[in-house]
């Protein structure tokens, strides 16, 4: 479990995010949603100890972050930010081989090469895997970027709006691969998303924030409703049941 205590985190005279406490469940999709300027990727790169926190603490598996040395938390958590620029001329699958740092420093062994092959299966990549990623487009630059991720094979994967640049058909099927990590390997998936569709279809538990503090978090037929949306978004947003699923028309 993550268990986020009272953490805060300031720029200049602006609170990012104010006194948050939260705790993310294992074994589940858990989304961060809310509008622009909200604190939910500052929150997230706080949790993967991307960047400092001011006060509070943060906890995983009972052990405070800063307490961690470095290597042994990237085997526990990974982290795919928004801006992902690599300078060097890679194919996709040396980029996915980076995943593999934290145990192979450098040096790949057979178990690394099974996870890096696995990853590439699994975000549908073999066919491009030795393209190079100025050769890709955005949407297949992603995919590469997250089987990077999947391969580093940590408990924790926290994906930072991870749905940019990709079109419909890849939107579904990274939500699909993240929920198929959770269900078929156990993983933990903390994610930041715009689309509160796709955080309504594809999620266990919402956080919802709105300048720099949880408005409500809770499973998230508990939060896809009408008034935790209007106090988060200041819309009044029409909710259908369709499949089973609650969809926000927000479009008129």
């Amino acid at each position: 479990m993550v268990d986020v205590r009272e953490v805060s985190k300031r720029y200049g005279n602006k609170n990012v995010v104010n006194n948050v406490s939260l705790k993310i469940n294992k074994g589940k999709i858990t989304s961060f949603i809310g509008p622009n300027g909200a604190g939910k990727s500052t929150l997230l790169s706080m949790v993967s100890r991307l960047i400092s926190k001011d006060a509070g603490e943060i906890y995983i598996e009972g052990k405070e972050i800063s307490k961690c040395k470095s290597n042994d938390l990237a085997k526990q958590i990974s982290i795919l930010k928004q801006s992902n620029h690599i300078n060097l001329r890679l194919t996709v699958k040396e980029l996915v081989s980076f995943g593999r740092f934290p145990y192979s420093q450098g040096r790949l062994t057979r178990e690394d090469k099974k996870f890096i092959n696995e990853a590439i299966d699994y975000m549908e990549l073999e066919e491009i895997q030795d393209k190079f990623l100025d050769q890709l487009s955005g949407g297949q630059k992603q995919r590469a970027y997250i089987a990077m991720v999947i391969a580093q094979d940590t408990e924790y994967i926290l994906l930072d709006e991870p749905l940019n640049n990709l079109d419909m058909k890849h939107s579904v099927q990274i939500m699909k691969v993240l929920r198929r990590l959770v269900d078929e390997l156990g993983k933990t998936v903390v994610i930041v998303l715009h689309d509160i569709n796709f955080a309504s279809c594809y999620s266990d538990y919402i956080v919802a924030l709105k300048n720099g503090e949880v408005v409500r978090d809770g499973p998230a037929k508990e939060i896809i409703t009408q008034p935790v949306l209007k106090e988060v978004y200041d819309m009044d947003i029409a909710i259908q049941d369709i499949n089973e699923e609650r969809i926000c028309v927000y479009f008129a």
